[in-house]
């Protein structure tokens, strides 16, 4: 029997009205996460905070070993299809249990994986950094915004009690006028196999992992954006682990206030800290970036006191972040660590890299 013109809009109508109902998450159940790598954060770390949601929930793996992924799976009682490879990730786009992709890749992935689960339809949680150069974060940015997808970069120290709580002093004049803000973070990189001493990897060295965590603090601590940068490496190219990557590097923004911030970020020392001067007292955290275990001092008029926030709303940082997003998405808002936010950081980066191989200042304001 032959179909009429109006029954094949139908029928199309039909299928559409189908298929989008199939990309909206019931509004009684937590939004579903896929968490595309399966390596220490992911695993360990990203993970296990889903029983901390309230709002999100584990509903897919990503992962190049099969064995793995299937058995996280099965101890997280996942069906078969929410098991995928990263040849077969953009079939993800067909399981209505993921709304949310986390990318917990190495950082020359990130771009990849962004773009290609905005192509599926999915939201998307990129770890930091961001990815490895301006124009990725800029491709990624338009993909999401293309396909009508939330970005989040996982900055989540903007849902740490401890850093709340130095922002909101800082913001409210607890230390006076800010003049100076100090920042260092780093650990001990062990082997040099390690894929984040692999610049094809990780796209640099310590700037590029523990220094997203500086530049972050001096930015959200100082609530400016710096319009100049002075940066210098020291790195010791006779050590095996640093024959691609940069170990330490140090750097200073200036900023429109005047205030100065002191940088530092480095793979061969361990350091926590950060620390904002201002011309009536001090605000000092250390350690400051920790999963747990941070500590905070406020100090003024002569006195000392140390600082215990405020709980949270959340149980744990990642928790707040990981249902940050899903609130997010459901309520049409933008995360308060987007895309931009991760676009602003790698702008910096660039300029701290071109300044180390210049020896100049390199100005972020546009002048000369």
């Amino acid at each position: 029997m032959d179909i009429g013109r109006r029954d094949l809009l139908l029928s199309a109508a039909a299928l559409t009205v189908g298929s989008s109902a199939i990309g909206r998450a019931a509004p009684d159940r937590p939004l579903g996460y896929a968490i595309v790598g399966l390596g220490s954060y992911g695993l360990g770390v990203i993970i296990p905070q889903f029983a901390n949601c309230t709002h999100s929930r584990l509903a897919a793996v990503v992962s190049g070993d099969a064995a793995k992924a299937q058995r996280v799976a099965a101890e997280h009682g996942l069906p078969a299809r929410s098991v995928y490879s990263y040849a077969n990730f953009d079939a993800i786009r067909d399981n209505p249990d993921v709304d949310i992709v986390y990318v917990c890749l190495p950082n020359s992935m990130h771009a990849e994986y962004t773009i290609r689960a905005a192509k599926a339809g999915k939201h998307v949680m990129c770890e930091k950094p961001m990815a490895v150069s301006v124009a990725e974060c800029e491709a990624m940015i338009a993909a999401c915004k293309k396909a009508n997808r939330k970005l989040m970069i996982g900055y989540r120290c903007h849902f740490e009690p401890f850093n709340l709580e130095a922002m909101r002093l800082a913001r409210t004049g607890a230390a006076g006028k800010i003049r100076y803000v100090r920042t260092e973070h780093g650990f001990t990189q062990g082997s040099p196999s390690a894929w984040r001493l692999k610049r094809a990897l990780a796209g640099g060295g310590s700037l590029m992992d523990m220094g997203v965590y500086s530049l972050q603090a001096a930015r959200y601590m100082t609530g400016e954006e710096p319009i100049a940068v002075t940066a210098r490496e020291s790195t010791d190219r006779r050590d095996p682990r640093f024959t691609e990557v940069e170990d330490m590097i140090e750097w200073t923004l200036e900023f429109p206030s005047g205030a100065i911030a002191g940088c530092q970020s480095m793979y061969s020392a361990n350091q926590n800290h950060i620390l904002l001067m201002g011309d009536k007292g001090r605000i000092e955290l250390e350690p400051a970036t920790r999963y747990d275990g941070n500590h905070m001092w406020l100090g003024r008029d002569g006195r000392e006191r140390e600082v215990t926030p405020p709980a949270g709303p959340a149980k744990t940082q990642f928790a707040g972040q990981l249902d940050h997003l899903a609130q997010c998405v459901r309520s049409g808002r933008e995360p308060i660590v987007s895309g931009e936010e991760g676009l602003r950081d790698m702008r910096i980066v660039e300029a701290i890299y071109r300044s180390a191989r210049g020896g100049r200042t390199i100005r972020l304001d546009g002048r000369a």
